[in-house]
């Protein structure tokens, strides 16, 4: 009797993606050191989103350990590419995409990875961008009636940003980035940031996942990207993560004059909440159902928190 052929008896074989369970994803870090101390931590995390170096260690180490070997394997393939050419072409950067929606964390995950990233010895130069500096200026938002729709892609210099990508990717120098202010609720007239031939740079964002509409033979951002990244949630933790970080600036950052949200910070209690529900509901929660959720399934890893933004689930797409 002949053996029957083995079939994939469910969707996790089919799945594009390898699944780990918290603890199966921290078995990954192997003998990797923890170079961050508490007090590295307190300077990296961003309001609403606490990190501990528990997490550190579960579930940033394993990935600083996996993003190393991917860099030195790309900076491997491009010496042995500029052998074959007899090439001296300029540095190019690894370049690593983060993306997620309002309040699920992406500027917490970034910098610990930045901080990370930098104490490996292959790549001692991480820089960090941001896409909100891609924003068109509130001026601009406000003549266009875009000032609602302030993260959605219509919002972004889109042009601008590839430049930026795709200068970096030729090696130049000293590559400009304009500067947001989340003070002022507003892009920073005449203010950049250099960029200079980094090992790394990671660019975090709302939609740097999003691929171009159909029809438009043009590059799209995250043809420039090495491998990126997805923070993932339940929609009830995001709302209730976000309100209660706007409850907080309310009595913080809010009351500076030169807030843009300074209006908010004489709000009560229950004023103040609803205006956040309302914020949330009628322009972030559908930025990700429209734009920023379908693009999960484009990341080359996605991590899903729980209600206590500890990360649960870790899926790694398949090489």
């Amino acid at each position: 009797m002949k053996n029957k052929t083995a079939t994939p008896s469910s969707s996790e074989e089919l799945s594009p993606y390898r699944h780990f369970s918290r603890s199966e994803w921290a078995a990954l870090r192997a003998d990797t050191p923890l170079t961050l101390t508490i007090d590295d931590l307190e300077k990296l995390q961003s309001m609403n989103d606490p990190i501990s170096v528990e997490e550190v260690i579960a579930i940033y180490l394993p990935l600083s350990r996996l993003l190393a070997l991917y860099v030195a394997a790309t900076q491997g393939l491009f010496k042995a590419t500029q052998r074959f050419l007899g090439a001296e072409d300029g540095k190019m950067p690894y370049i690593i995409g983060i993306a997620g929606s309002v309040a699920v964390g992406k500027s917490t995950t970034a910098r610990v990875l930045k901080a990370l990233l930098s104490r490996w010895p292959n790549t001692p130069k991480v820089e960090l961008v941001t896409t909100d500096g891609f924003l068109h200026p509130n001026s601009v938002l406000d003549r266009e009636g875009l000032m609602d729709r302030k993260g959605f892609p219509d919002s972004y210099d889109g042009t601008s940003l590839l430049r930026f990508l795709s200068d970096l990717k030729a090696g130049k120098r000293n590559v400009q980035a304009p500067v947001y202010s989340h003070l002022l609720y507003d892009v920073l007239p005449g203010e950049t940031i250099a960029v200079d031939r980094p090992d790394i740079l990671i660019v975090e964002g709302l939609n740097v996942l999003l691929p171009n509409k159909p029809g438009k033979d043009i590059p799209f951002v995250s043809d420039f990207f090495d491998f990126s990244v997805y923070l993932d949630a339940p929609e009830d933790d995001l709302e209730r993560w976000y309100v209660s970080r706007f409850m907080k600036l309310r009595e913080t950052a809010f009351r500076d004059p030169r807030s843009y949200f300074r209006k908010y910070a004489d709000l009560n209690d229950q004023e103040a909440e609803r205006t956040a529900c309302d914020i949330w509901r009628r322009i972030n929660l559908r930025n990700l159902h429209e734009n920023i959720l379908p693009t999960r399934a484009r990341a080359s890893l996605v991590l899903t928190k729980g209600q206590n933004h500890k990360i649960e689930k870790v899926a790694l797409r398949k090489l």
